[in-house]
């Protein structure tokens, strides 16, 4: 007899606890595996850094602006939700689903009474809410510092509300459409490549549909259609000079900006319901095995060779049939072996196992499906960063192409560089077959070395790419004669040792911090940073190795007044790349060798220490000449 049924006898029913439900499960399950990720904190560390940084490094402090006004509030927001969030939101959101196939526990998961709607359902919210708590950290940081005003900052008497509300207006709405998508993505590739991909590749494609859809489009149907709203402002236009007048505005929400967050949310549900219908946790319905009976008798009698048979004659070996008693009276003459030498050392043996592991790493990327989404994505968005206009302020045609392919597509080169270093890195590890890899007798050079040219030659792929677009482009506009050495000459100057810095970088700090997700956010934290002080004025040549408005075309042919400073930097920048190769290859994980030296001669990592004391000498030196020449 069922308990409800004993209800109904004696009248009394039983109450259910509302929180005691699979998606309450699956919720509860994802913050606390989330709880004991490292990148999460090191999300919190790096907002709250920002919200620093943008409190007494800013506009606002520059010009005189209240740092707890609407219009600051507003501003910091829309900038923090564009700057770096949408790779953050890629980083929580993306692998949700793939980690349970990762490591092989969906079978268990799925055998539980756990529908479709409840997992998904709980996958996303429970990730969602933990990318709120560290997004919260930034506008709760700016909040307190109202309580510890700088000289070089004005604050108007403390306010709380303003914070929570533009938070949660232009912030979380706005996040939690691009969670769905990126959750969705993942969720249907299982690859978390592909995720971050689109997530780099958010930024052209938001800024071609910002110029090139809403510009056209009038104010009230521009913000209407703007799912990140950063293009909205409640001033027509602002004298930044004004800073009374900046200090006095309050910013409200009219019905058309409550109308883009309805319509937000609701591509959110139409996003999940898709996701619904597209998922499946069911085995899917096949051919049943046929099985066959094997029965093992033992055999009545045997079949061997004769050693006289392998002798040279015309015909074939003879052949004898025995039985199993005369087969166990044979006698087998032993046969020496061959002599056999080691041949692991040496400058030649270590250069075929380098390419015998780059070898393999290729093959693995050709099995990739991420590709498949990643090289039409690099054409496309270099067909979007080309010039539209017909005059190129005295610059060639080739020349205002490869300059403007070069600017635009550094974002996602050095995100391509970032994520596929690190899944690489990590590749290993998470299949689980580290062990077999660090039993073979190859050095640790030869396993990062090969990941590192990996990823170099994938970018060049992709440069490639993006050039011929151009060139196809600009013919196909008329825009002739084409000039190959402009191209040669940008691409090789400017993108060439920018990625041979962000590899090596990329690459000693997923060896020095161990950890996939913590890498990234660290990168993308330091990236987003940098690319904030470059956009204020602090764009000094010494921390802006991307060289990022820094240089133009005639600087690289000799015309201009940078062609020998920008020569010098880059070699600063091959500098501090192979000092970090050199910094991997010393604090890899794996220890097959100690000491430095052994018979006299340097070992892996003593040459490991002399590069790097080397590459250290070259930067300093380069950088030194670079000061002096500002």
């Amino acid at each position: 007899m069922t308990l409800k049924f004993i209800g109904h006898l004696t009248g009394r029913v039983k109450m259910t606890n509302p929180f005691h439900t699979p998606f309450v499960a699956v919720f509860q399950n994802e913050v606390l595996l989330n709880s004991k990720r490292v990148a999460p904190y090191a999300l919190i560390i790096l907002f709250s850094a920002h919200a620093v940084l943008w409190w007494g490094w800013s506009a606002a402090a520059t010009y005189g602006w209240a740092t707890n006004g609407d219009y600051n509030i507003v501003r910091n927001l829309q900038g923090f939700s564009l700057l770096g969030l949408p790779i953050f939101t890629a980083l929580i959101m993306g692998d949700a689903v793939i980690r349970d196939f990762r490591i092989g526990v969906d079978p268990l998961v799925f055998s539980k009474p756990v529908s479709r709607s409840a997992y998904l359902l709980g996958k996303f919210f429970g990730n969602f809410f933990v990318l709120v708590c560290c997004q919260s950290t930034f506008a709760l940081t700016m909040l307190l510092l109202q309580w510890f005003p700088l000289a070089r900052v004005v604050v108007l008497p403390v306010r709380v509300f303003p914070y929570f509300k533009h938070f949660f207006f232009l912030v979380v709405i706005s996040h939690l459409f691009l969670a769905a998508i990126y959750f969705t993505v993942g969720t249907l590739t299982r690859n978390a490549k592909i995720v971050y991909a689109s997530a780099v590749a958010f930024y052209p494609l938001y800024i071609a549909y910002g110029v090139l859809f809403l510009k056209e489009l009038p104010r009230r149907w521009g913000v209407t259609l703007d799912p990140m709203l950063v293009g909205f402002n409640s001033v027509d236009r602002v004298n930044w000079e004004d800073a009374d007048g900046i200090n006095r505005i309050v910013i409200s929400y009219s019905s058309d900006l409550f109308a883009n967050r309805v319509g937000v949310i609701l591509i959110v549900a139409l996003v999940l319901t898709l996701l619904y219908f597209r998922f499946s946790i069911a085995e899917r319905p096949g051919k049943a095995e046929e099985f066959s009976t094997l029965g093992l008798s033992t055999a009545a009698e045997g079949v061997y060779y004769d050693s006289e048979s392998f002798k040279e004659t015309s015909g074939p070996p003879s052949r004898r049939t025995e039985s199993p008693e005369t087969l166990k009276t044979t006698v087998v003459t032993s046969v020496p072996l061959p002599a056999v030498n080691t041949a692991s050392v040496g400058i030649r043996a270590h250069l075929n196992k380098l390419i015998a592991a780059l070898g393999v790493e290729f093959r693995l990327l050709r099995s990739e499906r991420s590709l498949v989404v990643i090289l039409p994505l690099a054409m496309l968005l270099s067909f979007l960063s080309l010039p539209f206009q017909a005059a190129f302020s005295g610059e060639t045609y080739s020349a205002a192409f490869a300059s403007r392919t070069a600017s635009g597509l550094l974002v996602f080169l050095l995100g391509v560089i970032v994520f596929y270093t690190g899944e690489a890195m990590h590749r290993d590890r998470e299949v689980r077959i580290e062990p077999v890899l660090w039993s073979m007798p190859a050095p640790n050079s030869v396993l990062l070395l090969s990941k590192f040219l990996l990823t170099i030659s994938l970018t060049l792929v992709l440069i490639v790419l993006v050039g011929l677009t151009a060139i196809a482009t600009q013919l196909l506009r008329g825009h002739t004669p084409v000039e190959i050495q402009a191209y040669l000459i940008t691409y090789s100057v400017i993108l060439l040792p920018s990625i041979v810095f962000m590899a090596g970088t990329s690459l000693a700090l997923n060896v020095l911090l161990r950890d996939k997700y913590l890498a990234y956010a660290v990168s993308i934290g330091t990236g987003a940073g940098l690319f904030y002080l470059y956009s204020i004025g602090y764009n000094h040549w010494l921390y802006n190795p991307l060289l990022y408005q820094l240089w133009k075309y005639a600087d690289l042919t000799g015309a201009g007044n940078n062609h020998v400073t920008i020569l010098t930097h880059r070699i600063y920048c091959l500098a501090i790349g192979g000092m970090c190769l050199a910094l991997a290859h010393l604090f890899f994980e794996r220890r097959s060798t100690m000491g430095l030296t052994i018979g006299g001669r340097l070992r892996g990592n003593g040459w490991s220490i002399l590069m790097m004391v080397i590459s250290a000498a070259i930067a300093l030196i380069a950088g030194l000449v670079i000061d002096a020449r500002e």
